[in-house]
């Protein structure tokens, strides 16, 4: 086997945006980080959920049929198609 053929992996101290720092191992010289444990919505507990039921309700709003509409051009279908024999 070659000898020096792997980088170097070593500790550092990895540094987010919001100024909070933690040791890690890398092969990398330095990390920068924008989103730490510190300060990420699901880890702190500041997370937004969405509104799905909105959603849903919305969906069924714009694709809704009306009952009596499906009932007439049910019929209406019937009496227009040749009777078979």
């Amino acid at each position: 086997m070659k000898a020096d053929v792997h980088p170097t992996y070593r500790k550092l101290m990895a540094r987010c945006a919001c100024g909070n720092e933690f040791e890690t191992r890398s092969t990398a010289s330095s990390i920068h980080v924008e989103v730490c444990a510190q300060c990420h919505p699901y880890f702190t507990g500041k997370q937004r959920l969405m509104d799905t039921a909105g959603r849903v309700d919305r969906f069924r709003r714009k694709y809704r049929t009306d009952p009596a509409k499906s009932e007439a051009a049910k019929s209406d279908s019937a009496a227009s198609e040749p009777a078979k024999s």
